[in-house]
């Protein structure tokens, strides 16, 4: 029975033929894009950290291992999805790497049902973490309108600091913080200091 995938795409990297052709031939069975790797180091080499995409890697692999591959993406700032496959799995290395954001940790041989389930999971997790950086980038632009001032004295806004505050901070006056904060809600459209602050906290990765 097929699934209407995401549009996504599934990288598969273990140095098994064997489980690779396999992986391969059930996900794309359930309707999802496919492409496997036979190394870490071959997938990073070609890997697009923009991509919507989810990994599926086998964790003691020839080279730099699942665990390392994982660290390498944390490096780059690529919040992909990843669940490992291993036939040497236990409970302390899964703790591991869900701390560190993998979705999930199957032993081989896996059960088809609780592949297909974790894969539709890490699909839902990718598309939200397209959005979060989708959204990141969009106030990112907004906040690029404003000037070296006007960043200063958003920081202290949202740091929670009071208008007669910011200006002893920056030696200026309470009626330009008051202009400053003016042109600041203007550029970036927002009405209340809330708006605000969820712009900021967002670009800042505190939110």
């Amino acid at each position: 029975m097929s699934s209407t995938p995401i549009p996504c795409t599934i990288f598969i990297v273990d140095d098994d033929e064997a489980v690779r052709d396999s992986l391969r031939w059930l996900l794309e069975a359930n309707g999802y894009r496919v492409q496997c790797f036979a190394s870490a180091e071959e997938f990073l080499s070609s890997y697009d950290t923009t991509q919507l995409s989810v990994l599926i890697a086998d964790v003691r692999m020839p080279g730099m291992s699942g665990l390392e591959l994982q660290e390498a993406l944390i490096a780059r700032n690529s919040p992909i999805p990843i669940v490992f496959i291993t036939g040497h799995g236990d409970v302390p290395m899964a703790v591991s790497t869900m701390k560190k954001g993998a979705v999930d940790f199957l032993e081989k041989p896996f059960n088809e049902a609780d592949l297909r389930a974790v894969v539709v999971r890490m699909m839902e997790q990718a598309s939200l973490m397209a959005d979060q950086a989708h959204s990141k980038r969009a106030h990112a632009e907004v906040l690029s309108r404003l000037t070296a001032r006007e960043q200063q004295v958003l920081e202290r806004i949202v740091a929670g600091r009071l208008n007669k505050q910011i200006a002893g901070d920056l030696n200026i006056s309470i009626k330009t913080v008051e202009a400053h904060r003016a042109n600041i809600m203007e550029k970036l459209e927002v009405t209340t200091v809330a708006d605000l602050m969820k712009i900021a906290l967002v670009q800042s990765g505190e939110n």
